[in-house]
């Protein structure tokens, strides 16, 4: 996770940023913990551990004779633990997408002849994004940007002096 930069705080004291260095809010201190839970579940360990536990309890089975509380156990865990386990993979996968999103976003800016309109895609309306989803199909299979090679595309947008 990253941490600001105490140099370039804007004016802040080096004490308040490193204060806030120190204690992170509660929204960064989640995500963090959203972000290791992730990744230590998504681990052939993680799956071994559950396997695991379900053997034990399966084992136990004769020792409580198949009982309703014995199988309630069961269910109420992996319930709880489901639940909680949406809200964390999903923060996990929330940021990740929009550090994916701010990559592409400077790439699409640092790209000469591409459509800077295009960085705010997901906002647009389903009928915007089939029509230019249709677009960019006519565009492929023409083999290039509106049949311009790349090169050519480059040597308008220097000479126009592109579209931002």
């Amino acid at each position: 996770m990253a941490t600001r930069n105490p140099a370039r705080s804007g004016g802040q004291s080096g004490r308040k940023a490193s204060t806030e260095q120190e204690e992170p809010d509660l929204v960064d201190r989640f995500m963090e913990v959203s972000d290791r839970v992730t990744e230590a579940l998504g681990t052939p360990w993680a799956l071994s551990a559950s396997i695991l536990l379900i053997v034990v309890w399966a084992a136990t089975g004769p020792l409580f004779k198949f009982s309703d509380t014995w199988q309630l156990v069961i269910n109420t865990a992996t319930t709880i633990i489901t639940f909680w386990m949406v809200f964390v993979i999903q923060t996990s996968q929330n940021r990740q997408a929009k550090a994916l999103q701010f990559k592409l976003d400077e790439l699409i800016r640092s790209i000469p002849g591409a459509r800077n309109r295009m960085i705010e895609a997901e906002r647009q309306s389903t009928r915007e994004l089939k029509r230019q989803e249709e677009e960019f199909q006519k565009t492929a299979e023409r083999g290039g940007v509106q049949g311009v090679p790349p090169e050519e595309v480059s040597e308008r947008v220097h000479s126009e002096g592109g579209d931002r």
